[in-house]
């Protein structure tokens, strides 16, 4: 095979699998929404742990490193390779710290998956809520088509006003362009914007009833569905003011420390120089998980590995938009 032949050949496997849903770039575009290559994805995700554990790897194979010069001058750093006492309470050690390691990281993930699907029950929530407005509320003048939008707005201003409340970022122009400049320059004023938006979209609710544009069974269901967004942003609120005990966290790290003190006295006798390099690679496998664990416990942020919370308020955006746009007239059209 020539070698442009081999290239054209190679070039088609990429974009095949890159392609893919399943892919490793296919399963981040559907995570996130953005198109990267698959080195980008990977540095990314990498550079959001390794600065932070970077000087502790550094720091560890200095240590590896130091202990093999100690060892090659003659001290008795390592541990006797006969002392089957010291080796059973090295093994049990190690397990026990494992199996910790171990929780943290699955309590995190569950933190974590809760919070997904919290946020996909919001999702779920805002569509049901929308198509319930726009269905059941009755226009009897074209400002009563002013204010449904308005309202089917307000929905995803809930979920934007949701995100920066759970990230502690103020109120700002992401939320000017889906209500009133009134309505905006209140919620500034607001310590609470989300549980603001729920009340104007109850109050225009109970407005519509008022007017005998709803019945009594319409408005407990559409009630009913305000109220699960209001518990869904209090389900959030517990994942972030409830974080895992400090404890853990203080426990597991005084655990890695102790064992990236005596890993090396244990296996240098038998790697001697190779010591330092096998203890920055296992400090860095050790030190990226906890890391990753005390990433993603809290999964409304910023980092790379949190939550994608800007898609999915866009997509909500973007389903609130196409019901506004496309959606036909409360009258029903029999040619659907």
């Amino acid at each position: 095979m020539s070698r442009s032949k081999f290239t054209s050949t190679l070039e088609r496997c990429k974009k095949f699998f890159s392609s893919k849903p399943n892919s490793f770039t296919g399963k981040y575009h559907l995570y996130t929404g953005e198109k990267r290559n698959w080195f980008q994805v990977t540095l990314l995700l990498e550079m959001s742990v390794v600065p932070v554990i970077l000087p502790w790897v550094l720091l560890c194979g200095i240590y590896g490193f130091l202990v093999s010069i100690l060892h090659n001058w003659g001290f008795p750093v390592a541990f006797p390779e006969k002392s089957a006492v010291l080796t059973n309470a090295v093994l049990s050690f190690n397990i026990g710290f494992t199996l910790l390691l171990v929780f943290r990281t699955n309590t995190a993930h569950e933190r974590f998956w809760e919070g997904r699907k919290l946020w996909g029950s919001l999702v779920n929530t805002v569509r049901n809520l929308g198509q319930g407005i726009y269905v059941v509320v009755k226009e009897q003048s074209p400002q009563d088509r002013v204010e449904k939008e308005a309202t089917l707005r307000l929905l995803v201003a809930f979920a934007v006003a949701m995100k920066l409340h759970l990230r502690a970022e103020p109120v700002d122009e992401q939320l000017a362009s889906l209500m009133s400049e009134i309505q905006y320059f209140k919620l500034k004023d607001t310590q609470h914007p989300s549980l603001q938006i729920a009340f104007w979209i109850r109050n225009y609710l109970q407005h519509q009833q008022d007017r005998n544009c709803v019945n009594i069974y319409q408005l407990t269901a559409l009630h009913n569905l305000v109220d699960d967004l209001v518990d869904i942003l209090g389900g959030c609120e517990r994942i972030l003011k409830t974080p895992l005990p400090l404890i853990y966290t203080i426990k597991l790290r005084q655990l890695l420390l102790i064992f990236c003190l005596i890993l090396p006295l244990e296996i240098v006798n038998n790697l001697t120089w190779w010591t330092g390099i096998i203890m920055a690679f296992v400090s860095f496998t050790l030190l990226s998980i906890e890391e990753i664990g005390s990433e993603i416990e809290e999964p409304f942020g910023h980092d790379p590995n949190d939550l994608p919370l800007n898609a999915i308020c866009n997509t909500m955006l973007r389903n609130v938009e196409e019901l506004i746009t496309l959606a036909p007239s409360t009258e029903y059209d029999w040619r659907l």
